[in-house]
């Protein structure tokens, strides 16, 4: 039985698993997460014949109040849903664009209509185009992958290593003469390692994109996730820990990048408002999209923005507690945490020694109603059959059809690497709301597989 103890980190953690038992497992959280009783099994806390009830839920919606309700009866009663003009007098998406930059430790903030929109804004403000080539890493989600290729640029696969990020060693391996800019992905909830990747960028005149959209409110030694590279985006949709159902933002602190994503997100052209935040234009008129934000998502993302500190500090809280209760296990093999304190924890991971041993320990922790699977929320991108056969919107669109996009080979021998952790890491989510109870059983529900397993 554990009692008091010390972790890694130095911080003392009370294990109450006495009283956990003695309670019978019952207990509600404010998020509806329930339990039924059950009677120890071996004298440990909860085995597969128990039925706790544990859903995170979607982080966001569950700090939903007052202030997204008065918010949004705001803008209803000024009938003033565009952000530019309407009988009142908008003006959600403007001071949300400027809370967000002062949070996020930017001069400038863009609100659009997604983070797959902020991408696209993003590769516009760094004038990528045919000819360009772009570092993805190889698991993340479609939007990497997509907006360089909707700016006719080539993109080039590196693998992910233990911190499930992209692997500065691969991605300058994957360096050509022709590589414009790398997308570090901030995966999970867990920071890149970005001294390295930073390093390697600035000695090769490489252009550093952030994607935050998995880690809003995640920081770096002390700096805020998007604030460390040229430009870096966000978004916020229902998956995400701040959301309006949809929605993003980008950040730079790079007036130019700045007017090209503004210019590019309202078809090419600039309002007095962004040449007010970046003094003169500096950039002619050229043909962009419309993925302007509107006043309703203003508005609540402005009543989420206040809260997001105390979010993603309830559930750093809750994965720390998680992570220390297993890292004595023997020969656990944790994520790669390159800043622990940076982590926003939406989840906690570790390694099995194979594919089979994986699954054998998701289906443990499934039998103990534990919610693990394996990597989720992004795409093992190199082996999608429609990245296989470098299909585009018309069969002549210039990405492929360079000589260097020609010879281009996607597929599994592109990212061995990337296969490989992927097939055995286990994932299991934290709740902003879980309580002490929940992340003891937790603990124990761990290690209990792992010991079963391993």
């Amino acid at each position: 039985m554990r009692a008091n103890k010390t972790s890694s980190n130095g911080r003392s953690r009370c294990v109450s698993r006495r009283d956990f038992l003695a309670a019978g497992c019952l207990v509600a959280s404010s998020a509806g997460i329930g339990w039924r009783a059950a009677p120890a099994v071996g004298g440990l806390a909860a085995g597969p014949g128990d039925i706790p009830q544990i859903d995170p839920g979607y982080v966001g919606p569950q700090f939903f109040d007052k202030q997204e309700e008065q918010a949004l009866l705001e803008v209803l009663e000024s009938g003033s849903p565009f952000r530019y003009w309407g009988p009142g007098r908008p003006d959600k998406v403007r001071r949300f664009e400027d809370e967000f930059a002062k949070a996020m430790k930017t001069q400038f903030a863009l609100g659009v209509t997604s983070g797959t929109a902020a991408l696209d804004c993003a590769v516009a403000g760094l004038g990528i185009g045919p000819g360009d080539e772009v570092i993805v890493p190889a698991y993340t989600w479609w939007s990497d992958y997509t907006c360089v290729v909707h700016a006719g640029a080539l993109p080039v696969f590196a693998d992910i290593d233990g911190t499930l990020n992209l692997d500065p060693r691969d991605f300058e391996r994957r360096i050509t003469p022709r590589t414009k800019a790398v997308i570090a992905v901030h995966l999970l909830g867990g920071p890149c390692d970005m001294d390295p990747i930073l390093e390697i960028a600035r000695k090769r005149g490489i252009a550093v994109l952030e994607d935050c959209a998995q880690c809003v409110g995640g920081s770096y030694r002390g700096r805020r996730l998007g604030s460390l590279g040229d430009v870096g985006i966000y978004s916020f949709q229902i998956n995400k820990i701040m959301t309006a159902g949809e929605g993003g933002a980008v950040v730079t602190s790079d007036p130019v990048i700045y007017e090209r994503a503004a210019r590019f997100h309202d078809m090419g052209t600039i309002r007095g408002l962004f040449t007010d935040r970046t003094g003169a234009s500096r950039v002619q008129t050229f043909a962009g999209e419309n993925f302007r934000m509107n006043e309703f998502s203003g508005a609540v993302l402005g009543a989420q923005l206040s809260k997001l500190d105390s979010m993603v500090a309830q559930m750093r809280r809750n994965a720390r507690a998680v992570y220390d209760g297993i890292e004595d296990l023997p020969g656990v093999r944790l994520r790669n945490r390159p800043d622990p304190e940076g982590d926003i924890g939406y989840g906690v991971y570790f390694e099995m020694k194979d594919k089979a041993a994986r699954d054998r320990c998701i289906q443990e922790l499934r039998e103990r109603k534990v919610p693990a699977s394996t990597l989720t929320g992004s795409v093992l991108l190199p082996v999608e059959e429609s990245v296989v056969s470098k299909r585009t919107r018309h069969p002549a669109w210039p990405s492929f059809n360079s000589p260097e996009g020609r010879t281009m080979q996607y597929g599994p021998d592109c990212c061995r690497q990337t296969l490989g952790v992927f097939d055995r890491f286990v994932q299991v989510r934290i709740g902003a709301k879980y309580t002490s109870r929940i992340n003891d059983y937790l603990i124990d529900a761990i290690r209990q597989s792992y010991a079963a397993v391993a």
